[in-house]
């Protein structure tokens, strides 16, 4: 059940077995929680850092009317929050979308782990992917048009989740609704459903039940203007100081 999280991290640096071993043994809290759940929700006090093993989960923020922004999808292997219990409370909330999987990791067992110099630079290369995705999600929401935007994130989630073994060469699993894709996308249920219309229209996407089929991945990529860059799930892997 650990695997994605240590396939995940192995793009960030070069684990030893014994590396493995040691997040092996700090993944051990593990609890279940339902679609729709808080993992920890806007205005607690923070407490552990989490890892999504199984399922799907996301950071949002809540506006007055209860309206919901999704600005992070975490799939199996994603840390939702290292650097949490810095924080005195949270300014946004980390929920499950499906049903999941998630460990919780406390702070003095996270310094513990950054003590071993590649498993720090795995974090820290995490750290710094997920500043990357943020960054081409704000692009995402702010520039392309909604047929770009929904195929960008399909290309996205594509890529993250075959990182991690968790995805086909050309398909993944999508288990979400329309009206969570919606919370992503800044778009409308109704716009979300034209929008796949639209993609499956003309042959970029297929779909049988929830899972996507992509026909041409090079073709859905150029389409949606989706560079991998970001993700920094390729080249050579910097070297821990030792």
């Amino acid at each position: 059940m650990i695997d994605p999280f240590i396939r995940k991290l192995e793009h960030g640096a070069d684990l030893t077995e014994d590396d493995r071993a040691e997040l092996r043994a700090a993944v051990q809290d593990v609890c279940a929680f339902k679609a729709g759940e808080d993992v920890s929700p806007q205005g607690e006090v923070p407490r552990n850092v989490h890892v999504v093993l199984e399922g799907w989960g996301c950071r949002y923020k809540l506006l007055d009317g209860g309206e919901r922004q999704v600005m992070a999808i975490f799939v199996p292997g994603d840390m939702c929050d290292l650097h949490v219990q810095i924080l005195t409370e949270m300014d946004h909330g980390i929920g499950v979308l499906t049903n999941a999987k998630v460990a919780q990791i406390s702070p003095a067992r996270i310094n513990r782990l950054t003590d071993n110099p590649r498993i720090n630079l795995a974090f820290n290369w995490a750290t710094l992917a997920d500043e990357g995705t943020l960054r081409e999600w704000l692009v995402n929401i702010g520039q392309r048009p909604a047929d770009k935007r929904l195929a960008h994130l399909i290309c996205k989630l594509h890529a993250r989740l075959r990182a991690v073994g968790a995805a086909d060469a050309d398909g993944l699993d999508l288990p979400l609704t329309q009206t969570q894709l919606a919370d992503m996308t800044a778009m409308s249920p109704v716009h979300v459903n034209r929008t796949l219309m639209a993609l499956r229209g003309e042959d970029l996407i297929q779909t049988a039940g929830r899972y996507v089929r992509i026909p041409n991945v090079e073709r859905l990529a150029a389409f949606a203007g989706f560079d991998p860059t970001y993700l920094h799930l390729g080249g050579t892997k910097p070297n821990a100081q030792v």
